[in-house]
């Protein structure tokens, strides 16, 4: 089951700026999040994002790396700048996995990219998962 996931991992968030920086038990959150990505299967894990600080943290961790324009509103849109650069064909299957989201399962990962597979009327989804009491 052959899919991608991309990170879109914003440096410059007004209400937490650096957030994909910030330290969760040693670690980088984007780190946690690339982890659960290489964990889901994925035949590709992509880091995208605006910033040269979160670039160079996550190529320390090996991950690829696309640096995105600073100008886009979402996620979906610098992962719509990712594709574009990496010249992939449109039934490319690429999962959304937000930078904020550490603690997602790989599983659900896997899921979602394998339901895009198999229901190919879905052309695009985002993984998210409940807020629950902390």
């Amino acid at each position: 089951m052959p899919f991608k996931v991309v990170i879109p991992a914003r440096h410059g968030a007004t209400r937490l700026p650096g957030k994909p920086l910030r330290l969760i038990a040693g670690l980088p959150m984007v780190q946690h999040v690339y982890q659960r990505a290489l964990e889901s299967g994925a035949e590709e894990v992509i880091v995208a994002t605006e910033h040269e600080l979160v670039a160079q943290m996550a190529r320390s961790f090996g991950a690829t790396v696309c640096m995105t324009g600073e100008q886009h509103l979402c996620g979906t849109d610098r992962i719509a700048e990712v594709v574009e650069q990496r010249g992939w064909p449109d039934d490319t299957v690429v999962v959304n996995l937000q930078g904020d989201e550490p603690t997602m399962p790989a599983v659900n990962v896997a899921r979602v990219a394998e339901h895009l597979l198999t229901q190919t009327q879905a052309p695009v989804t985002t993984l998210c998962t409940p807020i629950g009491t902390v």
